[in-house]
């Protein structure tokens, strides 16, 4: 029997002393979340927890480390008290402190000494987990902490639960983290509502009974114990939850890392167990247990990609840093399909995001020196008011951007950095590798913008600044940012249509591109016909699209590379006055700003010589334009131009309105096969109505929309979007 209880004051002065010398003294074990020290009661602190002196106790102290993890409850030791009485041989609470907790010691080897991760499970203990997880079942509601508020009311929606974790993780992991990887995040293609998406997407799912889970059953968490009564013994409750008990076999699957080949006898040895206690938890079992692993994968990118960069920050050498590249790699292709990113950064693109990171915050220290010994394009020299101290400043501060700074599109990673001693916000502009826009620009954007800039019109255009390359040979471009930019508050762009001012503002910059001096850029740019180039350059799209692509535009209806030719011939467009054109005006290449020009036009790659009326009508096709300011923007156009460049105009815009629409069909159908660019919002709309797209190019076409026998196929093309045919 233990003595008698020492008073308060001296009480705690025990413990401290007790847990000082444990953290000095103790065997350490392995703890994810806490540090644990195995150590024997003192005979003070023996009296305190009424234990014999001398008896094995654990001291977890809770790690001072970044909040990656979800918890329903706050306090572990009120989950052991409720499931004393089940799992008997689980560890006891016998204090507990602020930081800390002293809990009796479960004797035994961890099965991650026995059995690493990655190596086949011996199948009775396979059978013994899965009796560990089916047992959790029988602990009573009643006896748990309570739950938190906005808990699924109904004590068997299974939807409502897993809807549930997923919000809880963006509230609880991604979003306390967000000031500080938010632009790394952003960088890797993750945007800030990912989980949020995810949730809505969660589906009907079929009811299972709640009950107690564990929620983090790993190797290091389970105990092979040394006595014969109790042979498996789970220890570290501290993210147990309570809901489907689902979410625990999917957890259990994924955090054991059990070779593939073992799955299926998990499941089954799982299934098993349940239907002996609690039957009713194996309902929907084979459609619904995916789920929750996309779930397990799509929040653990989180804390992964987090892990690996705070390591290269602590140890900022190569070898820490390909290491980590690995890591995140790893986390991004298994959290991409169950997160909606589309493409992923492949291990080099990784390894230069995660180097710009670490050199906006280790000071220009070993590795990243290298962030110095960038190089200037020769053929655009240093300007005056943006010298080559300041393009240094500028790659500095890249890689601590904030998320709503970082800007991911279909070609480009944009990041908005401000640089010490320059009064103006400029742009880090670095191309996204592995990336065919299937639309090809014929001018040098940095061409484009300076002389733009030269001719002194009235555009609200970037200004270009510097060219080169840095980290690895990466090419890199650094623009003005000319929109408006509040504190952590991003760019605001007309995705919804223009207003009234916009379209006005808008149409008067097109007026002014007219001009433009273009034959600087491309002096026979202007030479024959723009339609004929036009069309010649869809056709060779068309004819240049992977094969998958191809065959399932024909299976639409869609024609081939030379029937489109010959349909595009039967139309032609009257000859107006060329100009230099943007080429590309959709919503996300325009930014507001509060002054009288109040948009300021983006991304020129897309920058051609040809007829002012196609720039028109083509920013018309790819932004939501009501038909007021459809008929304003085209009456303030043509009334402010010379007739040579208007002439005709009200016969030929519907020809240049026809071939966008195919060349939608063409370009949204290969993102649809090839999952390209999803994660760009213009990508992300325009396949949301592909179905409608689809018609409408048919229809143009003169030919018969197909009637598709495959009713998946068409399901997918209509209502599913991008993620259904995303390999």
């Amino acid at each position: 029997m233990g003595a008698p209880p020492l008073s308060g004051s001296l009480e705690e002065h025990t413990v401290e002393a007790f847990v000082s010398l444990a953290e000095r003294q103790g065997q350490a074990t392995s703890g994810h979340h806490n540090k644990n020290f195995v150590l024997p009661l003192t005979e003070q602190m023996a009296r305190v927890v009424r234990r014999d002196t001398g008896t094995p106790v654990t001291v977890r102290i809770r790690r001072r480390a970044l909040p990656v993890v979800i918890r329903t409850w706050a306090d572990e030791a009120e989950i052991l008290d409720a499931i004393q009485g089940v799992l008997p041989h689980v560890p006891q609470c016998l204090y507990k402190g602020e930081n800390y907790a002293i809990h009796s010691y479960v004797e035994g080897v961890p099965l991650s000494k026995a059995c690493s991760n990655g190596k086949s499970v011996d199948t009775l203990i396979i059978r013994a987990l899965a009796d560990l997880l089916a047992q959790m079942t029988q602990v009573r509601s009643g006896a748990l902490p309570a739950l938190p508020s906005g808990w699924p009311g109904s004590r068997t929606d299974s939807q409502a639960f897993l809807r549930t974790l997923v919000l809880m993780a963006d509230q609880q992991i991604r979003q306390p983290n967000w000031s500080d990887f938010g632009g790394l995040f952003a960088a890797l293609g993750i945007p800030e509502d990912a989980l949020l998406r995810l949730a809505d997407r969660v589906p009907a799912m079929s009811r299972r009974p709640f009950s107690l889970l564990h929620a983090d059953l790993h190797r290091d968490n389970v105990i092979m114990s040394y006595a014969g009564d109790s042979p498996l013994i789970c220890v570290d409750w501290e993210l147990a939850t309570y809901g489907d008990p689902l979410h625990d076999l999917a957890t259990h699957l994924v955090r054991m890392q059990y070779p593939a080949r073992q799955w299926d006898e998990v499941i089954g040895a799982w299934a098993a167990a349940m239907r002996r206690v609690r039957p009713a938890a194996v309902r929907g079992l084979t459609t619904d247990l995916a789920h929750y692993i996309d779930f397990e994968r799509a929040q653990s990118v989180y804390p992964d990609v987090m892990r690996a960069a705070q390591s290269l920050q602590n140890s900022p050498n190569q070898k820490t840093l390909d290491a980590a590249k690995g890591e995140v790699a790893r986390a991004l292709s298994v959290a991409a399909g169950p997160l909606g990113l589309g493409s992923v950064p492949d291990g080099q693109e990784i390894e230069r995001i995660l180097f710009r990171w670490l050199a906006a915050r280790n000071g220009g220290r070993g590795l990243i020196a290298k962030i110095d010994s960038w190089t200037w394009d020769p053929r655009h020299p240093e300007r005056p008011d943006f010298p080559h101290t300041a393009v240094v400043q500028a790659l500095r501060a890249e890689g601590a951007a904030p998320a709503s700074r970082v800007l991911k599109g279909t070609g480009h990673l944009n990041t908005i950095v401000h640089v010490p001693g320059i009064s103006f916000p400029v742009v880090v502009r670095r191309k996204v590798p592995n990336v065919d826009r299937r639309e090809r620009g014929y001018l040098s954007e940095h061409a484009v913008l300076r002389t733009i800039e030269e001719s002194r019109v009235e555009v609200a255009a970037p200004r270009f600044l510097a060219l080169g390359t840095s980290y690895q040979g990466e090419p890199f471009a650094i623009h003005t940012y000319e929109g408006s930019l509040g504190p952590n508050r991003p760019p605001s762009h007309p995705s919804h249509g223009l207003l009234p001012h916009e379209a006005n503002a808008l149409v008067d910059q097109l007026c002014a591109l007219t001009r433009v001096n273009y034959e600087v850029l491309d002096p026979t740019a202007a030479e024959g016909s723009f339609y004929t180039v036009l069309s010649e350059q869809l056709v060779q799209l068309v004819h240049e699209l992977p094969k998958e692509s191809q065959q399932l535009a024909r299976v639409l209806g869609l024609p081939d590379a030379e029937r489109l030719r010959q349909i595009l011939a039967r139309h032609q467009v009257g000859e107006r006055k060329q100009a230099l054109l943007h080429g590309d005006l959709n919503p996300w290449n325009l930014v507001r700003r509060p002054d009288r020009l109040a948009l300021t036009i983006i991304d020129w790659e897309m920058a051609v010589v040809g007829d002012p009326l196609y720039d028109l009508v083509r920013h018309m096709h790819l932004t939501p334009t009501r038909p007021e300011i459809r008929d304003r923007m085209f009456n303030r156009w043509s009334l402010r131009l010379a007739p040579e460049y208007t002439e005709g105009w009200r016969r030929d815009w519907g020809v240049y309105r026809w071939i966008e629409i195919v060349r939608s069909a063409y370009i949204d159908l290969d993102r649809l096969v090839t999952g390209a660019s999803l994660d760009a919002p213009n990508v992300r709309r325009a396949l949301d109505s592909y179905s409608m797209t689809l018609k409408a190019a048919t229809a143009s076409l003169g030919l018969r929309e197909r009637r598709m026998h495959n009713p998946y196929l068409a399901l997918a093309l209509a209502e599913r979007g991008p993620r259904t045919l995303t390999p």
